[in-house]
């Protein structure tokens, strides 16, 4: 692996794991055993990392928010794509665990994480609209937007409200489907007569991918 890539890898590691404000250009170059000035050569402080970390992260997340607009999702699907939405969040979580501060130190990236906010709403909607065209959702139009606009809430601030509950790690990944969940959960009281069959399955799913390998839940 090249070296600006391995201080890539290195950097999203530590950010995550401690916190972004938290470790320094030279906790990093220790990290990885080279000289700050061989790090200073590939990106010139953290403001270039974090630029770099968020351009890769908005890129990725970017196909992943314009799935459900251009390929329209079965029923069967919705939790996995909500995995992965969760997925990529918890991949690059110190974006996200102090949204405003992280904006704040990093004012270049306010706007494309707005974009993002806005696309997480715009893919919430479209999920919306298919289930009510299939007949399982019923809502009118001002309900749906008010339900996308709390499910992008949700997906934005989820980790946020985790962390500041303050009762698991950084890296525990049961949050994810905690968070899957949680969606579900705003999207159940419109699906009238299917509401009870909906949240079974939603919780039969939750309780598989919770269990470790011994058939224990986590």
């Amino acid at each position: 692996m090249k070296t600006r890539d391995r201080i890539i890898q290195v950097s999203l590691e530590l950010f995550n794991n401690e916190g972004e404000p938290n470790v320094t250009t030279v906790d990093i170059s220790n990290e990885m055993n080279i000289s700050p000035g061989n790090l200073y050569y590939h990106f010139r402080g953290k403001e270039e990392l974090v630029g770099e970390l968020f351009a890769r992260f908005y890129e990725q997340f970017n196909v992943i928010l314009r799935e459900p607009l251009q390929n329209p999702l079965r029923i069967a699907d919705y939790w996995f794509y909500l995995v992965v939405v969760f997925e990529h969040i918890h991949a690059n979580r110190f974006l996200y665990r102090n949204i405003s501060l992280i904006i704040q130190r990093y004012g270049q990236i306010q706007r494309p994480f707005r974009r993002l906010i806005h696309m997480k709403q715009d893919a919430a909607r479209a999920i919306c609209l298919q289930l009510r065209e299939a007949g399982i959702l019923v809502a009118d139009d001002e309900r749906i937007e008010l339900l996308s606009r709390s499910i992008a809430l949700t997906v934005t601030y989820w980790l946020n409200f985790d962390n500041l509950l303050g009762q698991r790690a950084a890296g525990d990944e049961h949050l994810i489907h905690d968070g899957v969940l949680q969606v579900l959960s705003l999207i159940a009281p419109y699906l009238g007569t299917m509401q009870q069959e909906f949240m079974s399955g939603a919780l039969a799913i939750y309780a598989s991918a919770t269990k470790d390998p011994t058939g224990a839940a986590k």
